[in-house]
């Protein structure tokens, strides 16, 4: 089971991640969203497509754009289009 924990609160947790280039998607399913806000955050990358970012809120604190994903990723990401990704501090594991 791979986890993703941040300020002492599981943010998602499944036996079901895709790992693209070192990290860990998780199905939507499997994601807290109370835990999720939404932001205005985007980025691209050249073979998978836009990506959008939340923000994670637990207990008061706030992990800016900590969580992405890619809602309409291309055909080569297709396999993780609404799944989601941590960085900045999540541990996942």
């Amino acid at each position: 089971m791979t986890s993703a924990i941040w300020n002492g609160a599981t943010i998602a947790q499944s036996d079901e991640t895709v790992v693209v280039e070192g990290n860990h998607y998780f199905p939507p399913g499997s994601v807290n969203m109370e835990f999720l806000r939404p932001s205005a955050t985007t980025s691209v990358c050249p073979w998978k497509g836009k990506a959008s970012y939340h923000s994670l809120v637990v207990d008061g604190e706030t992990n800016r754009d900590a969580a992405w994903y890619y809602p309409k990723p291309s055909a080569a990401a297709a396999n993780i289009a609404g799944y989601v990704a941590f960085w900045k501090g999540v541990e996942v594991n």
